[in-house]
């Protein structure tokens, strides 16, 4: 049907001959004519693309990235986006690449509308602090979509790309994160077939229930703008070893309650918020509730990268009054580490530790993404 090629051909008999499923992130050229106005000049139409085998070294699934990264100036763009599934004895699956992630085509659709239980993410994913590393993001999908996450980032330091992981909807199953040496890991766990359907699986969250109903706190004289990959933010200090604090923008208000271990002159943490239109590659509507460390004492720098902390916390709630269902819970320790089965999320939207912290906090964050089908 395709023709001999002799990496698909590796791939399938490595299937076949393993009884596993296979996923790999290939390029795919497909021919087209003068009879297409859009075909290019050398006549055919490259895509980045996955492949998936089943046990028998069956291609039982291909996909089409849609979401292509400002970069990708070598892969063309698919005329539709492809909602791509396929049915295994341990449930059905979905599949989409990197850039995706962030969009509603294909990767809302295929967890709204198509019901599959776990996600297959190959990803050549940049890290960007505070908020999107892969470790920290891609559990955090998983958490809000209440799905499976398989994510297989591509290794290499010189280019920030570190960080794959398995994923359940309570929380990392297991990860991996290494920015100081070039080796991979292979990562194995065990996950339900169908999560929505596990006693263990989190009930639905309404995003904004408890923020609604919190009095909002006086404005305070202590605000301030930062800057978080050129988004600004209003900002407030946590001044106080313990507290509850609100901070606002536009539509979101962002409460935290919150209790450190101790208060160090040495750190500061902020409590941010953001709503609005993100423009830095590629635009998508966000709004924000964050916890964060700032890099010194000096307020200014607050919101830009930090990998290291010392502060724990006894306990912090963070709620948002959201206007999207869509919002991604991330909690973040001291050496870009994640903190699974330390916090949990309620059904009326608050991100909630009652325990002291095992590792000192960078940051604690609910990332709401709107989209134009909301």
């Amino acid at each position: 049907r395709f023709g001999p090629a002799p990496v698909q051909e590796r791939l399938s008999c490595m299937a076949r001959n393993n009884s596993i499923y296979v996923v790999a992130n290939i390029g795919d050229k497909k021919p087209c004519d003068s009879s297409d106005p859009s075909c290019p000049r050398d006549g055919r139409y490259q895509y980045n693309t996955n492949v998936v085998f089943d046990t028998q070294g069956k291609l039982v699934a291909r996909y089409h990235k849609y979401n292509l990264f400002v970069i990708e100036t070598q892969y063309d763009y698919p005329k539709e986006p492809e909602a791509v599934t396929f049915e295994t004895p341990f449930g059905k699956f979905g599949i989409f690449t990197c850039f995706d992630i962030l969009f509603y085509e294909p990767a809302v659709v295929l967890v709204s509308k198509m019901q599959v239980d776990t996600v297959l993410f190959p990803t050549a994913w940049m890290n960007v602090l505070p908020f999107l590393t892969a470790v920290q993001f891609h559990s955090a999908w998983a958490m809000g979509m209440r799905v499976n996450v398989l994510a297989a980032n591509t290794h290499n330091t010189s280019m920030e790309m570190t960080g794959s992981g398995i994923y359940a909807p309570a929380g990392a199953r297991t990860y991996f994160y290494n920015m100081k040496t070039e080796d991979g890991h292979l990562l194995i766990a065990e996950l339900d077939a169908h999560p929505r359907l596990s006693p263990a699986s989190p009930a639905a969250v309404s995003w904004n229930s408890y923020a609604l109903s919190v009095e909002k706190l006086s404005q305070n004289n202590h605000e301030f703008t930062g800057i978080i990959f050129e988004d600004p933010f209003t900002f407030t200090e946590l001044t106080k070893p313990e507290g509850n604090l609100t901070v606002c923008q536009k539509d979101l208000c962002c409460h935290l309650r919150y209790k450190m271990a101790e208060k160090r002159d040495d750190e500061v943490y902020v409590l941010g918020a953001f709503d609005g239109l993100h423009v830095i590659e590629g635009q998508y509507y966000l709004q924000i509730c964050t916890l964060l460390k700032c890099p010194s004492a000096n307020l200014s720098t607050c919101g830009q990268p930090v990998e290291t902390a010392q502060t724990k916390f006894e306990m912090f709630s963070l709620s948002g009054t959201f206007g999207t269902s869509y919002v991604f819970p991330e909690v973040l320790y001291s050496g870009v580490q994640l903190a699974p089965g330390e916090f949990e999320v309620l059904t009326d939207g608050r991100l909630i530790n009652w325990n002291t912290t095992s590792k000192p906090v960078l940051s604690v964050t609910l990332f709401g993404r709107w989209y134009e089908k909301d």
